[in-house]
């Protein structure tokens, strides 16, 4: 399933370039997919485990300045390897131009041991999908 989610760019996240800064995408690459984890995963999934970032790959293609919106969209086009998937992303403007997109990889942990876990089948099928259209 494809998730998204829209951002605006407020006062604080602006740069000396008058621009979003590159940590704040990062900031919001995170939140699109804890976001996407609340909205699908069932209860008893979000009270067991929990994740962690091992790896970011992102490509910078275009800025917002204040004020202005961006729609990110986030998807997992392939089955996890052990305890780690791929999650894709991109955000696109109001116009529909490619800003920011690229690739996290995650790692699924126990909750209460904190020991990483192989992704199961039924953890993982709500969020494979091909992509946003």
């Amino acid at each position: 399933m494809t998730f998204t989610k829209t951002f605006v760019a407020d006062a604080a996240d602006i740069d000396e370039l008058g621009h979003v800064n590159n940590a704040v995408w990062v900031r919001w690459i995170q939140e699109l997919a804890v976001a996407h984890w609340e909205a699908v995963a069932p209860q008893e999934h979000r009270e067991a485990y929990i994740w962690v970032v091992t790896r970011h790959e992102i490509d910078y293609r275009g800025n917002l300045a204040e004020g202005q919106q961006a729609t990110g969209a986030t998807w997992v086009p392939e089955p996890p390897r052990g305890a780690r998937f791929d999650r894709h992303f991109r955000f696109t403007s109001a116009d529909g131009r490619t800003l920011v997109e690229g690739v996290t990889t995650w790692a699924l942990l126990d909750r209460a041991s904190g020991r990483l876990l192989r992704v199961r089948a039924d953890v993982a099928a709500p969020f494979i999908s091909d992509g946003p259209a």
